[in-house]
């Protein structure tokens, strides 16, 4: 069993302390900046309220939790990429719906994942090629919607981050979600195959 040196230790509170502080930091900017009375704060909360209601109205039934599991497998790695891209400050967000979330919990949260929905709905019920739209879509949400986010400074990029890497990003994240989708798909054909042994 190893011991935690005091250099350990040490470091170990003044992250605590940073996290406390940065913690304390993003309540103070959001009353400030980004509160109820900011016409951003009402933007980021219809950016998670109107697509899930849109979800709600027009999502196939008959498809339902694998298109939910699809759209939920893109949500949380958008929110882990997004998560270690704000830490690391290669992106951020300047205005925030819930301040005290780790993830910015706005566009990329509801919006994307309902965006991906839809696109797998259509795939599915047309036999359209799935990653040929995706490729569209991403193209979409990182050429025209994140610039527009851009130019309405609720979104920045900073050390170099381009939209093309954006780009790469989300198609590396609907890589995984449709590999894990996959992935599951063939566990429950097999647990349906009939037992052929006598």
């Amino acid at each position: 069993m190893s011991v935690i040196s005091t250099e350990q230790a040490r470091k170990y509170e003044e992250i605590k302390e940073a996290q406390e502080a940065v913690f304390d930091l993003w309540n103070e900017y959001w009353l400030e900046y980004s509160a109820f009375n900011t016409w951003q704060f009402w933007f980021n909360v219809l950016m998670i309220i109107l697509p899930l209601i849109i979800l709600c109205l027009f999502i196939d039934r008959k498809r339902l939790f694998l298109l939910l599991f699809f759209g939920f497998n893109i949500h949380v790695w958008t929110a882990y990429i997004d998560s270690m891209a704000t830490r690391a400050n290669y992106m951020g967000y300047p205005y925030k719906a819930i301040p005290t979330l780790p993830i910015h919990f706005g566009m990329d949260s509801s919006l994307v994942p309902v965006l991906f929905i839809f696109m797998y709905q259509y795939t599915l019920k047309k036999k359209a090629n799935f990653y040929l739209h995706s490729l569209l879509l991403i193209a979409l949400i990182s050429f025209l919607l994140k610039p527009f986010f851009v130019e309405i400074h609720l979104f920045y990029l900073s050390k170099g981050t381009n939209y093309f890497y954006i780009f790469l990003g989300y198609v590396l994240i609907t890589i995984v979600s449709k590999g894990i989708v996959e992935f599951f798909l063939r566990l429950q054909s097999k647990s349906e195959l009939p037992n052929t042994k006598t």
